[in-house]
């Protein structure tokens, strides 16, 4: 009789304390997931203006409508969700070449850009390239890529379209990797004039058809 009851209590014990650890574990995983969560700061800058420079040189002006900068346990990140802009610079502090996209991401471990959606950039020679994305590397100061673009040479519209390509900043140094058969093309235009001063933030070159930029199946 008295082994039963001992047994009995035991029993109930077991279950009391089982109830006790399970909801013990689940108060850790909530706390741990919201652990996880302050780990995770995000800041927001709003009509960023910022200015890049090398070797005791001013090389880019950075400006965006917003800037979302993250801090995690895998390091930092900033990205420009809705679109920036880049003027670069040469030597002589003037603007050789201008960038846009709809959106921007800093890899800040890397100095590098990735962007995406509608990136154009284009110089003061009349050279304007077409891209869905590509990275910027600030550290060699050039774009790369291994997606399809389209390339507009000079003012008198010689169009290039290749797969993949790496290019120096001011766009005079183009590499394709692979330049699509019979999408060479020149375009006479007589009325063609000297490069006209840089455009300002707000304006970009028209791009091409959509459709020209698609990867071909």
């Amino acid at each position: 009789m008295i082994n039963r009851s001992l047994y009995t209590i035991f029993i109930r014990a077991a279950v009391i304390t089982g109830c006790f650890f399970v909801l013990a574990c689940e108060n850790d995983v909530n706390e741990v997931r919201e652990l996880g969560r302050r780990k995770l700061n995000v800041e927001e800058g709003k009509n960023i203006d910022s200015y890049l420079s090398m070797n005791g040189k001013m090389r880019a002006h950075l400006t965006a409508p917003q800037l979302l900068r993250y801090y995690g346990d895998s390091g930092r990140m900033a990205e420009f969700p809705k679109s920036l802009h880049v003027d670069f610079y040469n030597d002589s502090t003037r603007i050789e070449s201008q960038l846009n996209a709809r959106y921007g991401r800093y890899l800040e471990s890397e100095n590098k850009v990735f962007l995406r959606d509608s990136v154009v950039i284009f110089n003061t020679k009349g050279d304007t390239l077409f891209a869905k994305e590509l990275y910027w590397d600030q550290n060699q100061q050039k774009f790369y890529t291994d997606k399809r673009v389209l390339l507009s040479k000079g003012f008198r519209r010689t169009l290039v379209v290749g797969n993949g390509m790496t290019a120096s900043q001011d766009l005079n140094n183009i590499t394709f990797f692979k330049i699509e058969p019979n999408s060479y093309s020149y375009v006479s235009d007589s009325t063609a004039q000297p490069a006209p001063a840089p455009a300002p933030a707000s304006t970009v070159p028209a791009g091409p058809p959509a459709s020209i930029l698609k990867s071909k199946k």
